[in-house]
C-alpha cells in the first residue's frame, strides 16, 4: 500500500462530539492486556459533558467528557491474571471488552530487525507449529504518520499467540514474551510499533528535538518542496503514471515472451533499488529482463536462476515459462530451472515486480544475484531492461520514516496514557551511515529515552528501558580500521546505560556478515528477556558479558581487567588463537593483537609494537573472530580505551 506524502495534517476519525456516541481508543479491545500492580487507566471520547462508567468486575470508576469530548478513568490497581471484561457505559451506550488478561505491556519499538516477523526468522515454523500460549498478546501499530500528534492510532487489533496467527509477530518481541511466560509466569502484552528503516529522529516528538514552531514549520516547507520536485523528476522521466500493467493481460505475461522486443526499455543496474536508479518515489509495478547464454550440458542439466533480494513482491519468468514466485522484501531468491524451460544458446529471464511503499526493485550483495549450473556460478553479464508497468507516486523513496518526529506523532503518541512495564527498542541500523551520524546517537538516542519517560503520562515515574545493541554487519576488515561507524553507534547506544532503568543486550556474535536482518532472532529475544529479567524483575542472575573495567601497560603488553566474569573467562576458541584485539602506540597506528587468558584479564600484544598506549576490542563493523564469553555464555562487549 503506497503512503502519499501530502505532509499536511492527517485528518482523525470522527470523535465522539460529532457523532453523539462513545468511543474508544484502538488499543483497547478484546483480548487486550493491561498493566498489573498500576491503576487501570481507560479513556476516549463521548458527548461532551456526559457521564461515562468503567466497570471491570466489582471495581468501577466514573468520568465527565470534557468540552472536546475528551475523558479518562483510572480503577484500582489489579494483580496478573484473568480473563475479565471491562465494561464502559455513557447512558444507554455500552461497550464491552473481552477476554481481558492483566499482566506486563511491553512496548516493541524500532526499525525492521524489530519488526521481522517469526515466520522469517530462523526455525520460525518450528516456533509457530509451537506458539500456543493465549498468554501472550500482540498487539501491531500500522505504519502511519502524521504532521501534528494523534490522538489515536490508525488501526491494529490484540491477537493472542497461536500457529495461526503467531506467523506475523515481531520475532525479537516474541520470543522475548515467552521467555519472560516461563521465567515470570504473567500474561504478556506487546505493542508492536515499528517500521524498517526509520531513524531515531523520527521516532522522538518535536519537544524532544526542541523545534519552534518556526523551525517546524520550515523543516516541514523543505519536506514538501522535496516531495513535490521528486515527483515532477519521476513524471519527467516517465510521461505518466500507468494505472494499468501491461505486461499481464487476462492472466498472461506478454512481457516475459523471450522474442519480445525490448530494446526500447529503459537500462538498469541489478542488484540495486529502483530508487537508486533514478525512480525516486516509485511504488507499484515494474518489469526486469535480461538474457544468458547456456552451453548444451548446461542446458539439459537445468540451472539455478538466483536473485538476491526482491522488495517486495515478484514472479519470474525464463523463455516464457513461470519458474517460481515469492512474496516478502526479506526473502532471497532461489528459482531452479527445470530443462524444459532452458535451450542451448541465448535464454531469456523475465522477472514483474511488485513494491508497495519504500524501496523497490531487485537488491542485495552482487554475488547473491546469477546463474549456478553445476555447483559453478556466474553473474548475469551486462545492464539489464526495465520498464514500469502500472505506478503511483508514493513516499519519496524512504524518506516518509526519517521526517523527525512523523512517525511518533502517530504511532507513538496516541498510547501515552497507557500504563505499561517498560521499553523493548532495536534500532540504530539507520544512524550508522557514517561516523559523525553515529556519534551524535549518542546524544539523540538518551533524550529518546527521556522524552518517551516524560511524555508517558500513563507509567508515572518513568519506566524501563532495554534495547538491543546493534550486532556484527558487514565484511571483516583485513586491517584494523581507525574508525567504524556501526563500532561507533554501539558506543553511543552503551553510553545510555548511564541512565537509570536501562539494560542493554549485547549482539555482537549473533550477525551475519552479509545480511542487514540477522535470522536469530531466538537469541536476541532471550538476551532482552534476560536484561529484563535482571534490571526490571529483580532476578538475581547476570545480565551482561564481560565488560571493560581497567587496563595497565607492562612492558610492550596491555592488561585488562573486567567486571562482570565471575569465575573466568571462557574462550570458545578453546586452545586456538583469541581474535578481536587491537593495540595502538602513541602513532595511532592499529594493529591487530595477539591475546591470551589470565583468569579475570586478558593480556594482549604485538610484535610490531614495543609501547602500545590503546587496545580496542570487536570494534569494527563486522568484527570477526570473537571468542571470549563469561562462564553464564554472554559475549564480551565491544570496547575501546582510547578517545581519538
Amino acid at each position: 500500500m503506497a503512503i502519499t506524502l501530502a505532509l499536511s495534517s492527517i485528518a482523525m476519525p470522527a470523535i465522539a462530539q460529532e457523532t453523539g456516541g462513545l468511543r474508544l481508543p484502538r488499543i483497547f479491545g478484546d483480548g487486550m492486556v493491561v498493566q498489573r500492580g498500576m491503576p487501570v487507566t481507560v479513556w476516549g471520547w463521548a458527548a461532551p459533558g456526559s457521564a461515562v462508567r468503567v466497570r471491570i468486575g466489582e471495581r468501577s470508576a466514573r468520568a465527565t467528557a470534557d468540552a472536546a469530548g475528551r475523558w479518562k478513568a483510572a480503577l484500582p490497581a489489579m494483580s496478573a491474571g484473568g480473563p475479565h471484561e471491562i465494561a464502559v457505559e455513557q447512558g444507554a451506550t455500552r461497550i464491552v471488552l473481552r477476554d481481558v488478561l492483566v499482566g506486563d505491556v511491553w512496548v516493541a519499538s524500532g526499525q525492521s530487525n524489530m519488526e521481522w516477523p517469526l515466520s522469517q526468522a530462523a526455525d520460525g515454523p518450528h516456533f509457530i507449529a509451537q506458539a500456543y500460549d493465549s498468554r501472550i498478546r500482540h498487539f501491531a501499530v500500522p505504519h502511519t504518520w502524521a504532521e501534528q500528534p494523534a490522538d489515536d492510532l490508525a488501526g491494529g487489533e490484540w491477537e493472542a499467540a497461536n500457529p495461526r496467527t503467531a506467523g506475523d509477530f515481531s520475532a525479537v518481541a516474541y520470543f522475548f514474551a515467552r521467555e519472560l511466560r516461563f521465567e515470570v509466569d504473567v500474561p504478556i502484552g506487546i505493542v508492536h510499533a515499528s517500521w524498517g528503516g526509520s531513524n531515531v529522529e523520527t521516532w522522538m516528538s518535536r519537544g524532544a528535538h526542541g523545534l519552534s514552531d518556526s523551525a517546524w514549520a520550515a523543516m516541514i516547507a523543505a519536506e514538501r518542496a522535496r516531495h513535490e520536485g521528486t515527483r515532477a523528476a519521476l513524471l519527467a522521466r516517465l510521461g505518466s503514471l500507468p494505472t494499468v500493467d501491461s505486461g499481464m493481460v487476462d492472466g498472461r505475461a506478454p512481457w516475459a515472451a523471450p522474442d519480445l522486443d525490448d530494446s526500447g526499455w529503459a537500462s538498469i543496474h541489478v542488484p540495486g533499488l529502483w530508487e537508486g536508479e533514478g525512480y525516486e518515489g516509485l511504488d507499484g509495478i515494474a518489469w526486469y529482463r535480461t538474457a544468458f547464454t547456456l552451453s548444451e550440458d548446461e542446458a539439459r542439466s537445468g540451472v539455478t536462476i538466483r536473485l538476491g533480494m526482491i522488495d517486495d513482491d515478484d514472479v519470474t519468468w525464463v523463455n516464457g515459462t513461470e519458474i517460481g514466485r515469492t512474496s516478502g522484501y526479506s526473502l532471497p531468491r532461489s528459482y531452479a530451472v527445470p530443462p524444459s524451460a532452458l535451450r542451448a544458446g541465448r535464454n531469456v529471464l523475465a522477472v514483474r515486480v511488485a513494491d508497495g511503499t519504500g524501496g523497490g526493485g531487485i537488491y542485495g550483495d552482487p554475488s547473491s544475484v546469477g546463474i549456478e549450473s553445476g555447483g559453478a556460478r556466474r553473474p548475469f553479464e551486462g545492464a539489464w531492461r526495465f520498464r514500469v508497468g502500472a505506478a503511483t507516486f508514493g513516499t519519496d523513496g524512504q524518506r516518509i520514516n526519517k521526517i523527525p518526529s512523523v512517525l511518533y506523532n502517530r504511532m507513538v503518541h496516541p498510547l501515552l496514557a497507557m500504563p505499561i512495564r517498560g521499553v523493548l527498542w532495536y534500532q540504530g541500523e539507520s544512524n550508522a551511515n557514517d561516523d559523525e551520524q553515529a556519534a551524535a546517537y549518542r546524544a539523540q538516542f538518551a533524550e529518546l529515552i527521556r522524552s518517551w519517560r516524560r511524555e508517558w503520562t500513563g507509567t508515572p515515574g518513568g519506566f524501563p528501558f532495554l534495547w538491543a545493541q546493534l550486532p556484527n554487519f558487514g565484511a571483516p576488515d583485513a586491517a584494523p580500521s581507525a574508525t567504524a561507524g556501526w563500532a561507533i553507534l554501539r558506543e553511543s547506544q552503551s553510553a545510555a546505560l548511564a541512565l537509570p532503568g536501562t539494560g542493554q543486550a549485547v549482539l555482537i556474535d549473533v550477525g551475519e556478515a552479509g545480511d542487514i536482518h540477522p535470522r536469530n532472532k531466538v537469541e536476541v529475544g532471550r538476551r532482552l528477556a534476560r536484561v529484563a529479567r535482571a534490571v526490571v524483575y529483580g532476578h538475581e542472575i547476570e545480565s551482561r558479558g564481560p565488560t571493560y573495567r581497567r587496563h595497565a601497560t607492562r612492558g610492550d603488553s596491555i592488561v585488562i581487567d573486567f567486571d562482570h566474569a565471575r569465575g573466568g573467562l571462557v574462550s570458545r576458541a578453546g586452545r586456538g588463537e583469541i581474535g578481536g584485539f587491537a593495540i595502538a602506540g602513541a602513532d595511532r597506528r592499529w594493529t591487530w593483537a595477539k591475546a591470551r587468558m589470565d583468569g579475570k584479564r586478558i593480556v594482549v600484544w604485538s610484535d610490531s609494537i614495543s609501547d602500545p598506549v590503546a587496545v580496542r576490542y570487536a570494534w569494527a563493523n563486522g568484527p570477526v573472530g570473537l571468542t571470549l564469553y563469561n562462564q553464564d555464555g554472554l559475549p564480551m562487549e565491544p570496547f575501546r580505551t582510547d578517545r581519538w
